[in-house]
């Protein structure tokens, strides 16, 4: 999974997932336009992709704003003059019961996970058009496909999400450009390791792996659909959450 001489761009890139991602595609050849509010953050990330002998790029991007959006993905085709492909990662959640949950709440989840995704798609597509060529992967998520009490924003912003993939890639395929999803499991994080035995415990027993996932697990997945050896899959979900959701 050769990708040299390609350009990325990741959301979120400054932790977890998005971080792995970034280092993954760098490790692959890629330079790579670092997109997050955290920016502190992102400068260490991007010592370690200067580190791997690629190009990084941070910006700062708030994708629950459009101008944001929009400052950031002028400001990488400037540096760059190209995005070949584009990792939708950027997510928040603020879980509640739907009878008790914030219409802020609400609003907020879906402007940054859904609205975010498909306005920073609208900004890159043109220039993959015009190049023929562009890779679009979406960080959706298992409960997008399996459901789960409380999270009723989150859910319909990454099931829209899975949407968003079909009809993108729909719209795309003809110009060479693929857009697939990604649907993680439980993933080990910083706030995972903090929960109680008792609980952790409870949500191992939903994995039929009996493990949590890492992030460079779900990064792995990302990479091979930002190659060309993925050219042929599009508008596909790939499950990566050890046999909690199949389907």
């Amino acid at each position: 999974m050769d990708l040299r001489g390609k350009v990325a761009f990741v959301t979120g890139a400054s932790q977890g997932i998005g971080r792995a991602c970034a280092m993954l595609l760098a490790e692959a050849g890629a330079d790579v336009a670092l997109g997050s509010r955290n920016l502190g953050k992102l400068e260490s990330v991007a010592k370690d992709v200067q580190n791997l002998g690629r190009k990084p790029l941070i910006v700062p991007l708030d994708v629950s704003n459009r101008d944001s959006i929009a400052e950031g993905a002028g400001s990488a085709l400037k540096a760059f003059g190209k995005i070949d492909i584009l990792v939708n990662n950027a997510g928040i959640a603020k879980d509640n019961l739907a009878m008790r949950m914030k219409p802020e709440d609400w609003e907020i989840v879906l402007r940054t996970n859904l609205d975010g995704a498909y306005y920073c798609s609208r900004a890159l597509l043109p220039g993959m058009v015009k190049q023929r060529y562009g890779r679009i992967i979406n960080i959706a998520s298992v409960v997008a496909q399996a459901g789960n009490a409380g999270q009723a924003n989150y859910i319909a912003s990454k099931a829209g999400l899975i949407g968003l993939t079909k009809a993108v890639a729909a719209e795309v395929a003809s110009r060479n450009i693929t857009v697939n999803a990604v649907a993680p499991g439980f993933i080990r994080t910083a706030m995972t390791d903090k929960l109680p035995e008792a609980v952790e415990q409870r949500l191992l027993s939903l994995i039929p792996l009996g493990r949590m996932g890492t992030d460079r697990e779900v990064a792995h997945g990302v990479r091979f659909l930002a190659s060309d050896e993925a050219g042929y899959i599009t508008g596909h979900v790939l499950n990566i959450n050890g046999g909690m959701y199949m389907a």
